[in-house]
């Protein structure tokens, strides 16, 4: 049985609904006239792709649109500022070598499901600290066409900026590839978006694991100011994780009430939000702090509904080192 397959695509300016069949190594056009509303063609990514197809292949925009149609038009369709025709459109694959229907799979909504999932499995992996596992991913996909588009190259390279720092243990080189994934979107470092705050919390979260305390501070400090100033955030695990990197820097330092204030801003949040993320961490934090400032019954107290915590969370591992760690602080007093 052959197999038949079929991508669903609406042109402008005509409300028309095209439907292509890839049968036999043939395409099949049929055009049905629709009286539905025209689709925005933003939800696809048809000068993304064209862009980073041609990139990918190692084509100019003169190479690619010889004999086929003028730089400008290239130019204008890589911006979506026109869209070619499906005659022109053909012409362009078949000479980078795409097939057409892929051309289209790529550009699609399951290229934005495809790259969601991805960044999905590498925020599981982050909060795991599995960092081997992400730097893997980021290796495979770097040079993937899907993630030629800027927000999705800077997640990449932000990411492969933690991996450096925890797998190669070279604290210059990942700053400079956080910093390097921060240009992509914001040179001047001025009105911050979530993710630029995200990535600034990054470079402090190394800056901290670096022993460079007050310089960490400083930075959570900034992104937590850059992140109040944004009218609505996205994910709420990004500033629960800026909270708890400052705390443990302020504790680190001998800010022991003032960490204890950022610990409660973080619980508060996962209370709030209904979140478990560093939820057991921010735990064992407050109870650091109480016992480091002689209070020792609110500091086991907090040290033991960590250890609950972990273990309603099934995560024996982390168990393990909370109790070792308690055990310590315990001894200290």
């Amino acid at each position: 049985m052959h197999r038949l397959k079929l991508i669903l695509f609406l042109y402008t300016p005509e409300s028309l609904l095209k439907l292509y069949y890839t049968f036999c190594g043939k395409v099949i056009l049929l055009i049905i006239l629709s009286e539905g509303k025209l689709m925005n063609l933003s939800e696809y990514l048809i000068g993304d792709s064209l862009q980073s197809f041609r990139q990918y292949k190692g084509l100019s925009v003169k190479e690619l649109a010889e004999g086929i149609c003028s730089e400008d038009d290239l130019i204008s369709f890589e911006r979506e500022k026109a869209y070619p025709s499906l005659e022109t459109l053909n012409q362009l694959a078949n000479k980078m070598n795409i097939d057409l229907t892929y051309f289209f799979n790529i550009a699609s909504k399951s290229t934005i499901n495809y790259s969601t999932a991805v960044m999905q499995i590498i925020n599981k992996h982050k909060r795991n600290w599995n960092y081997q596992a992400i730097y893997e991913i980021v290796q495979k996909e770097l040079d993937n066409p899907i993630f030629q588009p800027v927000m999705l190259k800077q997640f990449l390279i932000w990411h492969q900026g933690i991996c450096v720092f925890y797998l190669e243990k070279d604290f210059d080189k990942a700053i400079q590839i956080l910093h390097a994934a921060l240009d992509l979107t914001n040179e001047k470092r001025v009105n911050l978006s979530e993710r630029e705050v995200e990535i600034l919390a990054s470079i402090a979260i190394l800056y901290k694991d670096k022993n460079h305390y007050h310089e960490a501070i400083s930075m959570f400090k900034k992104a937590l100011n850059d992140l109040e100033k944004l009218p609505h955030i996205l994910e709420s695990r990004g500033k629960v994780r800026i909270l708890f990197g400052l705390s443990q820097a302020l504790t680190e330092i001998g800010e022991f009430q003032e960490s204890l204030i950022y610990c409660q801003k973080g619980i508060d949040i996962c209370i709030h939000e209904e979140i478990q993320y560093l939820f057991a961490n921010l735990h064992y934090q407050t109870g650091e702090n109480y016992i480091k400032l002689g209070d020792k019954e609110n500091g086991v107290e907090f040290l033991q509904k960590a250890i609950y915590i972990l273990k309603l969370q099934n995560n024996k591992k982390f168990i393990q080192i909370v109790e070792s760690e308690m055990e310590k602080l315990l001894n200290k007093c």
